[in-house]
């Protein structure tokens, strides 16, 4: 699940703390970057557990009204066609989501105000009518609803952010990459595999996870080398101007160029200048993709870079 999209901006936040806490050690730098990458795939869990939950708020206040002083018709004979979604019983009861769960402290139950908030939207969405009134479901139309659900209620929720921020600072930039691989997660489910379906792992393999350790070791160890590399080809700016930030990333991508020869420069360029019009100023994006431009000219033009 972990893919170098996230762990280029986990080695610049973590690049960012070393600098602030005056560079203790590149072995507490190197910590703090799988500790920070394994909070992102508990993230993933986490997010996975809230569909369940949801379901079985619902659940439970069919049963609450049923047993009411004096329940309607409606309370006895309830639509119970989205607390019986076969996705959502197979997601349920998935080996790996369970033992994530009995191994964490933490809880949806214990959101128990939000997850009723969250099923109150949810009732109110056509996605979620239209499902209930159909005549006949498959088990695709119930992978398909919470598709649609996730990608509209949780993927774009304002509250579950700071919620999630409440809980845990690694969590304040993760969740729009992690909600992507939760959305890859929800297609890729087949009923057949039941309980032993697959989750997304938390590396795709061990060359992802070096690439983290060499990419961190690699912008911290070679800083003076690619600042003055900044200096040399920043023209008429003094680099005491430029925002700290903008340093950082542009320190971080030519560590990248420089340690991993098989990735193109062009896609490194691309894949920073996004992080900075994310994560630094306004004009960051376009001044950094300059830069780095007349950097990786001047190196080719000296034979120091000879990949594309």
């Amino acid at each position: 699940m972990i893919n170098r999209v996230l762990i280029r901006l986990k080695v610049i936040q973590v690049i960012y703390a070393y600098y602030q806490n005056e560079g203790k050690s590149v072995e507490a730098a190197e910590k703090e970057l799988f500790f920070s990458l394994s909070k992102a795939y508990d993230l993933y869990n986490y997010l996975l557990l809230l569909m369940v939950e949801v379901t079985r708020f619902a659940d439970r206040r069919i049963d609450n009204r049923r047993h009411k002083l004096r329940p309607t018709y409606e309370d006895l004979n309830p639509n119970t066609r989205f607390i019986d979604n076969a996705f959502i019983a197979q997601l349920a009861e998935n080996k790996q989501l369970e033992a994530f769960r009995s191994n964490q402290k933490r809880s949806w139950e214990d959101e128990g105000e939000f997850v009723k908030r969250l099923f109150e939207r949810i009732e109110q969405t056509k996605a979620y009518q239209e499902y209930m009134a159909k005549e006949a479901l498959t088990y695709e139309d119930d992978r398909e609803l919470w598709r649609k659900l996730y990608r509209s209620m949780i993927a774009q929720n304002d509250e579950i952010d700071e919620l999630l921020e409440d809980q845990s600072l690694y969590w304040n930039d993760d969740k729009a990459i992690v909600d992507t691989f939760v959305l890859k997660t929800i297609r890729h489910f087949e009923a057949a595999k039941g309980a032993d379906q697959e989750l997304m792992p938390e590396y795709k393999n061990d060359e992802d996870k070096e690439y983290a350790s060499r990419l961190l070791k690699a912008a911290i160890t070679g800083a003076d080398a690619y600042r003055k590399l900044m200096e040399g080809n920043a023209k008429n700016w003094d680099m005491e101007r430029f925002a700290f930030m903008d340093i950082l990333i542009m320190q971080v991508a030519l560590a990248e160029i420089f340690t991993f020869p098989s990735i193109p420069t062009v896609v490194t360029l691309n894949e920073y200048v996004e992080i900075a019009k994310m994560y630094s100023t306004p004009k960051s994006g376009s001044f950094i993709n300059g830069m780095l431009d007349t950097i990786v000219n001047h190196l080719k033009k000296e034979g120091r870079l000879t990949k594309e």
